[in-house]
C-alpha cells in the first residue's frame, strides 16, 4: 500500500497517534536517564501517559542546506518529540508569507530519532595502525569501543602521521573558511593540514559574476528581490526549479509575480516541477550547450537591430571594435566574434540549432521576445553552469541582458538567483551576530587542491598548485566531518580508491554515510536538536532561533567536545587555542549581536532586548540592552520576520544605483563598467592553471558535454536534479521519504521505446567513471537523448557486479578540474542498457543499524 493509501485509510486516534510517531522518540528520553539503553519501544502505558502530559512547542534546528532554512517546530513533552508543525506565528499572506516547512524538514524526528543513528565509536576489525587490511575499508565488520579508546587512536595517527611525513599529509576534504570549522580548529592548532577548494552548488558563476560586474556577492546581490519581481513582463526560468531545489517560499513568490502579469519562459532539458506550476513557454535545450543557444539569441537581435546600442555604449566595455579596453586587439569584440568577421563561423540561430537542439525558428522567436520586453529578467539556476569549463556561460547570458538594456531596472536584470536567495536577492535585512569565537588560520594554507583534483593527488601524490606548477604531497590521513565529501564531490569512484590507498580514515556523523563506511574509526556525533541552539539564516527577511529540543542520544558528543578531547590528547590547551568561548557564550554573542534594517532603509539598530535575567538563563555574560523585540518573544516565535509591503524603502534591485549615475558610481572593474570584454577573468582563470577562457563568452565544448558522448559512444546525458527526498544526501536515509520519493532514473518516452524500457524496468547507466542501476521512470516530459538522477543517494555498491545500486551520481561525475575549478556535475556521458537482475525498492532495503 502506498503511503498516500495509508493516509487516506488510517484514521488515527489521538493514542495511537501518539504511540506511532512517539515510540522512537520515547526512546530518546529513555536514553538520557539510562545511558546505554538508547531508542527502543516501550509499553503503551508509557506512550498513555507521555501522551497525557503537557509539552512545549521547541523552535527546532531545519539546518540543512536545501536552500529553504524553514521555521521547524517540535512539540515536547517529558523529553519525548511528539509531534512537528511549521510556521504559524502570523497569518499567512503574499507580502507577509509564512515560513512554511518541507516534506524534508517535517520528517527530521524520523531522521534525528532514526534507529540508524550511530551510537558508539567504533573501529574497522581489520583495522591496524599503519592500514591494515586497507582494502577492506567498506566491506569490513565494525567493533564496538569506549571513548577513550577511540579518541587515543584518532590522537595517536594524527600524531604518527604528522611525524612521519608532515602536516600537508593530513587531509580535511569537508574544507571550510576561516578555519572555524571545530576539526580545523584542532588541525590548524596542531601545524595545519591539507583542505580543498572550488566552487559546488553556483557553478561557474562567482568569478565570472566578481570580474564581470565588479559585485563580490553573486547570491545576495544579483537580480529583483521578490516585489521588484512583481515589475517583470517577462521572468525566463534558466536551468531553474525552485518548487524542487529552493524550498520555502521562491515559488510562491514567482506565483506573485504571474498574477501580477508576467509571462514564464522555463529553458531546461527537463519539464520541471517549477514549470508546471508557471511556464507559459517550456524551451528544451542539450546540457552543456545553452552557450550556443545564447549566441544564437545574440546574433539574431544584432542583424536585426533589436539590441540597445546606447545602453551598451554607455553602460559596458568591449561589445564592439570602438567600445575596447585600452590595449586590447580591437579584432577580439564581441560583435565581430558573433558576426564571424574573423573566425569565419558567424554565430546565426542555425549554427547554434545544431548544437544546442532548440529550432532555428524557435531560437528566433524567442530572441525577438526577449528583445522586445522590458522589463525582462533571467533568473538563472547553477546547473546550466555546473559544466567542465564553463565559465562561457554565464558570461554569454550577462552579455545577452547587456545588448538588450535588460538590466538595473525594477524588474529586468540577469541573476544566479537559486538557493536561500532564490527569487529573494539583496542586502539582509536581518543579521546575527558573530559568535565571538576567534578563527585558527591555517599555518600551510597554500596546501589547497581543487577538488575535481583531490581524488587524484591522494593516488598520484601530485595536484595542481598554479599554471605550470606541480606541487608534491603525500596525503595519508583522511578526516572526514560535516559534507558527506566522499558522496558528493565528483568522482566518488576515483574517491573510494583513494580512501583504500591511505593509512587511516576517520569520520564523525550522525549515521554510517559514505564518508563512514570508508573510514577505519568512526565517531557519533549529535545533531543541532541535541544541543545549546544557534541561529539560521533563511531568506534575506528572516532570523530562526532554534534551541535544544532532546538530549544528547547514547554516546553522541558534540564536534567540539571531540577536538577539545583530542587536543589534550595531543598536548594543545583547548581552553586557549580550540575552545576559548563555551557553547552558550557563543549563542548569546549571536543573539546579542542580531541586528535588523531600520524601515527606512538608513541602517541597522539591535534585533533583541536582553535584560540581566535573560542573559543569566542563557548561562552567559554581557551586558543589557535595547532592541527591536524581546528576548522572551524572539525564544517563544523562534523567529524574527521583518514587516514588508509592496513600495517600501527595503526593495532591492541590483546596478539600480549604477545606472542612475554611471559616472560618480563606476564599478570595480578595470574599465568601471560591465565588462563583455573581461581580461581579468581571462587571467584569474589562465592563474589557476587548468584551462584557459577568452576575455570575451565564446562557445568551447564541455569536457564530456555533448559533442564528447556523441563521438566517444555515449550518446546520453545526465543532469544531476536536486531531490525533494533529501537536501543533497542528508535525509537520504529517512523510510518516510524514501517510499514517498523513491530514486528513480527519468528517461523520454521516444529513447526509452526504442531501448525497449518501460517503467519500472531496471537500467544500467554507465559512464567512463563508474556504473549505477535504477528503476526507470518514462516520461514525455524530458528532452531526447537526456536522462535525469536526483544528486545524494548514499553509495550502495554491489562490489560483484562493479554497479552503485542507490544511483549516486558523484560515481558517474569524473574528477575533472577545469575553468576556475568548479565541479561539472552536469558535463556527464552515459550510456543506458536494461539490467538483467531485479532491485529491490531502496525502502525496503536494510537500515545502516550498528550495534
Amino acid at each position: 500500500m502506498s503511503l498516500i493509501e495509508k493516509a487516506k485509510d488510517y484514521m488515527m486516534s489521538r493514542r495511537s497517534f501518539v504511540k506511532a510517531t512517539a515510540t522512537l522518540a520515547v526512546g530518546a528520553a529513555a536514553s538520557a536517564t539510562l545511558p546505554g539503553c538508547g531508542l527502543q519501544k516501550v509499553s503503551s502505558d508509557r506512550v498513555a501517559e507521555v501522551a497525557n502530559q503537557e509539552g512545549e512547542w521547541v523552535t527546532a534546528a531545519c539546518w540543512h542546506n536545501c536552500g529553504g532554512r524553514c521555521l521547524n517546530k517540535a512539540y515536547v513533552a517529558d523529553g519525548v518529540v511528539i509531534r512537528q508543525k511549521t510556521d504559524d506565528t502570523h497569518p499567512d499572506s503574499p507580502d507577509y508569507p509564512q515560513q512554511r516547512g518541507c516534506a524534508r524538514g517535517r520528517s527530521h524526528r524520523k531522521m534525528v530519532l532514526g534507529t540508524d543513528r550511530l551510537k558508539y565509536p567504533m573501529k574497522r576489525k581489520n583495522w591496524e595502525p599503519g592500514g591494515g587490511q586497507k582494502e577492506l575499508r567498506g566491506k569490513d565488520e565494525w567493533v564496538r569501543i569506549s571513548w577513550d579508546e577511540a579518541l587515543d587512536i584518532v590522537a595517536n595517527e594524527i600524531k604518527r602521521i604528522k611525524e612521519k611525513y608532515g602536516n600537508a599529509s593530513i587531509f580535511a576534504p569537508a574544507g571550510g573558511s576561516g578555519g572555524n570549522m571545530e576539526p580545523l580548529r584542532l588541525l590548524n592548532s596542531y601545524g595545519g593540514c591539507t583542505t580543498r577548494w572550488g566552487d559546488v552548488s553556483w557553478g561557474a558563476w562567482p568569478v565570472v559574476w566578481q570580474k564581470v560586474t565588479g559585485l563580490q556577492d553573486n547570491g545576495a546581490l544579483a537580480g529583483n528581490d521578490r516585489f521588484r519581481l512583481r515589475d517583470s513582463k517577462l521572468i525566463i526560468l534558466w536551468g531553474a526549479n525552485p518548487a524542487q531545489s529552493s524550498q520555502g517560499n521562491p515559488s510562491f513568490n514567482l506565483l506573485q509575480a504571474k498574477r501580477a502579469g508576467a509571462k514564464f519562459v522555463v529553458i531546461d532539458p527537463l519539464y520541471s516541477e517549477t514549470a508546471r506550476i508557471l511556464a507559459d513557454d517550456w524551451i528544451p535545450v542539450r546540457p552543456a550547450t545553452d552557450t550556443a543557444f545564447i549566441l544564437g539569441m545574440a546574433h539574431y537581435i544584432l542583424t536585426n537591430n533589436l539590441h540597445d546600442q546606447k545602453f551598451l555604449d554607455t553602460y559596458c566595455s568591449g561589445f564592439d571594435a570602438d567600445h575596447m579596453p585600452e590595449g586590447a586587439d580591437t579584432k577580439d569584440n564581441f560583435k565581430d566574434y558573433l558576426l564571424g568577421t574573423y573566425d569565419g563561423t558567424p554565430k546565426t540561430p542555425e549554427w547554434a540549432s545544431k548544437i544546442c537542439g532548440v529550432s532555428a525558428d524557435k531560437i528566433c522567436q524567442f530572441a525577438m521576445e526577449y528583445a522586445s520586453t522590458k522589463p525582462a529578467a533571467i533568473i538563472a539556476g547553477g546547473a546550466p553552469a555546473r559544466i567542465n569549463n564553463g565559465e562561457h556561460l554565464p558570461h554569454a547570458m550577462m552579455t545577452l541582458a547587456f545588448m538588450t538594456g535588460n538590466i538595473g531596472i525594477p524588474g529586468a536584470g540577469v541573476s544566479p538567483n537559486m538557493h536561500n536567495r532564490s527569487t529573494n536577492p539583496g542586502p539582509l535585512l536581518v543579521r546575527p551576530g558573530g559568535s565571538g569565537l576567534p578563527a585558527i588560520p591555517n599555518p600551510i594554507a597554500k596546501s589547497r587542491i581543487n577538488s575535481g583534483e583531490m581524488w587524484d593527488a591522494v593516488i598520484a601524490g601530485k595536484f595542481t598548485e598554479s599554471k605550470g606548477a606541480q606541487k608534491d604531497v603525500n596525503i595519508q590521513m583522511i578526516w572526514n566531518w560535516f559534507g558527506n565529501t566522499l558522496n558528493q564531490r565528483a568522482g566518488t569512484t576515483r574517491g573510494i580508491e583513494a580512501h583504500r590507498k591511505v593509512e587511516f580514515a576517520v569520520a564523525q556523523n550522525l549515521f554510517l554515510t559514505t564518508d563512514a563506511r570508508y573510514s577505519d574509526v568512526v565517531l557519533p556525533v549529535t545533531s543541532q536538536w541535541e544541543r545549546p541552539g544557534g541561529l539560521l539564516t533563511g531568506n534575506r527577511e528572516i532570523l530562526i532561533y532554534f534551541r535544544q529540543v532532546i538530549k544528547p542520544l547514547f554516546e553522541a558528543k558534540s564536534d567540539m567536545w571531540i577536538v577539545t578531547e583530542l587536543a589534550k590528547r595531543l598536548g594543545i590547551d583547548p581552553a586557549k587555542a580550540i575552545n576559548p568561548v563555551s557553547e552558550e557564550q557563543q549563542l548569546h554573542n549571536q543573539i546579542a549581536g542580531a541586528t535588523v534594517m531600520k524601515a527606512d532603509g538608513s541602517g541597522y539598530e539591535k534585533l533583541v532586548a536582553l535584560t540581566a535575567e535573560d542573559i543569566k538563563e542563557l548561562q552567559a555574560k554581557g551586558a543589557s540592552q535595547a532592541g527591536r523585540i524581546t528576548y522572551k518573544e524572539f525564544k517563544e516565535k523562534g523567529i524574527y520576520q521583518i514587516p514588508r509591503s509592496r513600495g517600501d524603502k527595503l526593495e532591492f534591485t541590483s546596478f539600480q544605483d549604477y545606472l542612475a549615475n554611471p559616472v560618480g558610481k563606476k564599478l570595480n572593474t578595470a574599465s568601471g563598467k560591465l565588462e563583455i570584454y573581461c581580461e581579468s577573468l581571462a587571467k584569474a582563470i589562465e592563474k589557476v592553471g587548468f584551462t584557459a577562457k577568452s576575455p570575451i563568452p565564446k562557445y568551447e565544448p564541455s569536457r564530456e558535454g555533448y559533442e564528447d558522448g556523441m563521438r566517444d559512444g555515449y550518446p546520453f546525458q545526465v543532469i544531476t536534479t536536486h531531490y525533494f527526498r533529501r537536501s543533497h544526501s542528508t535525509l537520504d536515509n529517512v523510510s518516510w521519504l524514501r517510499e514517498a520519493f523513491p530514486q528513480e532514473l527519468r528517461i523520454n518516452a521516444s529513447d526509452a521505446a526504442k531501448l525497449g524500457i518501460k517503467n519500472n524496468d531496471i537500467v544500467k547507466v554507465t559512464s567512463r567513471h563508474g556504473a549505477v542501476i535504477r528503476p526507470a521512470y518514462v516520461t514525455p516530459c524530458l528532452m531526447p537523448g537526456v536522462i535525469t538522477l536526483g544528486e545524494g543517494a548514499w553509495v550502495e555498491m554491489d562490489n560483484q557486479a562493479g554497479v552503485d545500486k542507490a544511483g549516486c551520481t558523484g560515481i558517474l561525475n569524473g574528477h575533472i578540474p577545469t575553468g576556475q575549478g568548479h565541479t561539472g556535475y552536469n558535463s556527464c556521458n552515459v550510456k543506458l542498457e536494461k539490467y538483467d537482475k531485479p532491485l529491490d525498492p531502496d525502502v525496503k532495503w536494510p537500515q545502516r543499524i550498528i550495534f
